[in-house]
């Protein structure tokens, strides 16, 4: 017996060690982040100031700017913009792209070509997005890419003709040549600063196949033209003006939007074998409707967008593979932005409405003067908070009744059009955090250094 239990013994001491070395099944490099999100959500909600009238008129006007948003900007923006990223991403060569954008290319063609097709669409920094998304998924060069995706809203001709009219002649002309620098110097930087990917990517440009070209640049250029034309028609901004040439052509945006419209269904039955009967079709719905509801034009506008799903889901062949890249930008960039509408509502407000959780007297007796402090508050708020085309001229013009200086003036100018809360999480999601907080971290500063440059003098 005293054997048995010796053995016994000695067996347990033996399993002791064994039990020890046993790996764990607990991956905590996994479950943090899962965490750390269940927790915050559950302190979020266990604090909710629901007592507070400041942050229940916060939350009202985080939900009136995304429906703003969504009336005005998702189906006259952003839905034209993911279809021309998708075909982007289908139909230009990605040797046509790294022969003009690519980190290779000289860089007087790439930086032009760049800003000049940025500020031709002249579209917010969310409607820019899904462009810039395409052309860097083809292959554009860093530098250039952003060069593109800054001068897009920044570079608009509307709003800088607007600024110089409301704001003063000297505040209009330093917002265009600091928007037309900042793009080119802006771009240099990034590509300097991630050189060595940058020189990567170009030795991996060289040994790549030359693609298979299945139609002519002329056709990819009228085929592009008719939804630009679309794009830049539909969001057409109303001018202060009765009289005058934006004026006139706004009274007829719908015409001209409606032109190209035709014109890109014409396309679709002459090059991607779209049936005659499916466009003619559409075409008349979308015109019925027009007549029918002519003070409701997204009706009309909504009902082509249905048509031209239905005839590219129902041709076979690239009319698909369109269809699906554009999808994929679609559910890639949406949902950021109107978590980050919804953010930038509930923080600042909305222009125009109540105040958000940061009181607007901080704002405007933060920017007074022409101190750093002062221009850097006005460029990191016009950073985040979120301003559609055109909306930031008269919010500055209550803001320098109310104290501003002219240079924190020309700082938000200069940050606010090309840089919001919704953008910088979108652009995370496309070239990365690292990338994003120095594209975002230059804006800021240079906006800064403008600022006080301008308003040292004026």
């Amino acid at each position: 017996m005293g054997q048995v239990k010796a053995t016994e013994t000695d067996f347990s001491v033996e399993e002791a060690p064994l039990e020890e070395q046993e790996e764990s099944q607990i991956d905590w490099r996994e479950i943090w982040k899962p965490l750390t999100i269940i927790v915050g959500t559950f302190l979020i909600l266990f604090y909710l100031p629901l007592d507070s009238d400041r942050f229940r008129v916060a939350v009202l006007e985080s939900l009136a700017l995304a429906k703003w948003y969504a009336q005005e900007h998702v189906l006259l923006c952003l839905v034209p913009a993911f279809f021309i990223a998708g075909a982007i991403a289908c139909f230009v060569s990605q040797a046509a792209v790294m022969k003009y954008l690519g980190a290779g290319a000289k860089k007087v063609l790439a930086y032009g070509v760049a800003s000049v097709s940025g500020s031709i669409l002249a579209v917010c920094s969310c409607t820019v997005l899904p462009l810039f998304a395409g052309i860097w998924k083809r292959g554009a060069g860093l530098g250039p890419a952003i060069a593109f995706l800054y001068s897009g809203p920044a570079i608009n001709i509307l709003a800088i003709v607007l600024t110089a009219r409301i704001l003063g002649l000297p505040l209009g002309i330093a917002r265009a040549v600091g928007a037309i620098s900042f793009s080119i110097i802006i771009g240099l930087a990034m590509h300097f600063i991630f050189r060595e990917e940058e020189e990567a990517k170009a030795a991996a440009a060289l040994h790549m196949p030359a693609p298979e070209v299945e139609r002519p640049l002329w056709q990819n250029v009228v085929y592009f033209a008719s939804m630009v034309g679309v794009l830049i028609f539909a969001t057409w901004g109303k001018s202060s003006s009765p009289v005058g040439f934006w004026n006139a052509v706004y009274e007829i945006k719908w015409y001209l939007a409606g032109g190209f419209a035709l014109l890109l269904g014409v396309l679709l039955v002459l090059w991607f074998r779209v049936k005659t009967y499916k466009i003619a079709l559409s075409a008349a719905v979308v015109i019925a409707l027009a007549y029918t509801f002519p003070h409701e034009p997204l009706v009309a506008f909504s009902a082509g967008i249905i048509a031209l799903v239905i005839c590219l889901t129902t041709t076979r062949g690239e009319t698909e593979t369109w269809f699906l890249s554009t999808w994929d930008f679609t559910k890639q960039i949406t949902p950021l932005l109107f978590a980050g509408v919804l953010a930038a509502g509930l923080l600042l407000g909305r222009p125009g409405g109540a105040e958000g959780i940061i009181p607007s007297a901080w704002v405007s007796g933060l920017v007074g003067g022409n101190s750093v402090g002062a221009n850097l508050f006005a460029a990191v708020v016009g950073a985040f908070m979120y301003f559609a085309t055109l909306t930031e001229v008269p919010i500055l013009q209550g803001l320098i009744g109310a104290g501003m200086g002219k240079g924190p003036a020309l700082a938000l100018l200069l940050a606010g059009p090309a840089l919001s809360l919704p953008n910088m999480l979108v652009i995370r999601s496309v070239m990365g955090t690292k990338k994003t907080v120095v594209f975002v971290c230059l804006v800021v500063v240079m906006s800064t250094v403008a600022g006080l440059i301008y308003g040292a003098y004026f």
